[in-house]
């Protein structure tokens, strides 16, 4: 049996914070305005990985109104999703997702992003892949004010032996 999950994040660029995707920090001017660290990308994912098995979003499990989740790194938060995953009887087949920032490239860092999720997740890295994409001047996210991502997950129910 297999279940199809999907995600999204955004999150405002600021001055004074630092850009973290995928666990990975980017040199930039701007960082995410978030709660925690607002890694689009880990956020993004833990919420498909959460749908995909029907346990709820990261907002409930990781409300950015207590102060236990304030500054913290995503992982923490992709770490709980993948554990849920694994106790509903499930495992990651692939990771397909798009990184939307309009000045900061992707490509120089999707290599290490992807060694990074891989690992954290425990899954081969060529179950990952990550396209960067700008947003051709459109809109908050063309002016560089807002940086976007968006996952489809494919889970596969394990055999019981």
């Amino acid at each position: 049996m297999y279940r199809i999950g999907t995600g999204f994040d955004i999150h405002r660029l600021v001055k004074g914070r630092k850009l973290v995707i995928g666990g990975i920090e980017i040199p930039s001017e701007k960082g995410f305005l978030a709660h925690s660290d607002g890694d689009i990308f880990f956020h993004a994912l833990t919420d498909a990985l959460l749908g995909a098995v029907g346990y709820g979003d990261i907002g409930q499990l990781f409300p950015d109104t207590e102060k236990q989740w304030k500054n913290k790194e995503s992982k923490i938060f992709l770490q709980e999703a993948n554990k849920i995953v694994k106790q509903k009887g499930y495992s990651i087949v692939n990771i397909d997702s798009y990184v939307i920032l309009q000045h900061t490239k992707i490509l120089p860092y999707r290599e290490k992003i992807i060694k990074n999720t891989a690992k954290i997740l425990n899954i081969k890295e060529n179950q990952i892949f990550i396209k960067g994409k700008s947003y051709e001047n459109v809109g908050e996210i063309g002016k560089g004010e807002a940086g976007f991502a968006h996952v489809v997950v494919l889970l596969k129910k394990e055999e019981i032996r």
